[in-house]
């Protein structure tokens, strides 16, 4: 499958300038989710992997699909303010400021290797942000698992000890 056919490209969003890569359009097309979590399936298929983090919003699809294929725990990193109980969290830099996520403390288990689930990879802050509150945790990151990377934002340099994966990587051209 070509996937890049599935990706919308919309210019010029959230400024003028940028090109943004829209996987919604993947979940609208059938046969290109079924491609996303059939590879993602392959990809860690004989890592141990005893749960899921997904990352809110769309990481919340995909990392559904692939826990529940596995049959391992799926635990929601969410923004600020939107879990109900005890949460660790950790802030991160955005290109104007700063943003927070949050995890339900009873839900990351210490000990286990959790795959931390996105679905684009740019800059790499947010999956560092929810890799410290891991391990803050005495746990592990088992992987890191984004649809599209952008390498040329150097998300390498912040998360390249997680082996990221991506199913197809932009390189800024």
């Amino acid at each position: 499958m070509d996937l890049d056919k599935a990706i919308r490209k919309v210019p010029d969003f959230p400024k003028p300038g940028i090109l943004f890569y829209d996987v919604t359009s993947i979940f609208t097309n059938p046969e290109a989710f079924r491609h996303v979590v059939d590879r993602m399936v392959r990809t860690y298929e004989k890592a141990r992997v005893d749960g899921v983090i997904a990352i809110e919003s769309r990481g919340f699809l995909v990392g559904a699909c692939y826990a529940e294929k596995k049959g391992v725990p799926l635990v929601l990193a969410r923004k600020k303010g939107k879990l109900p109980g005890k949460t660790v969290e950790q802030s991160y830099a955005l290109e104007y400021g700063e943003a927070t996520l949050q995890i339900h403390v009873d839900d990351l288990t210490p000990k286990k290797r959790w795959l931390i689930v996105d679905d684009l990879i740019a800059t790499g802050g947010t999956i560092q942000a929810v890799a410290a509150m891991i391990e803050r945790q005495g746990a592990q990151v088992a992987g890191v698992f984004g649809i599209i990377g952008l390498p040329f934002l150097k998300y390498g340099e912040k998360i390249g000890k997680y082996n990221p994966k991506t199913l197809i990587d932009y390189h800024g051209e």
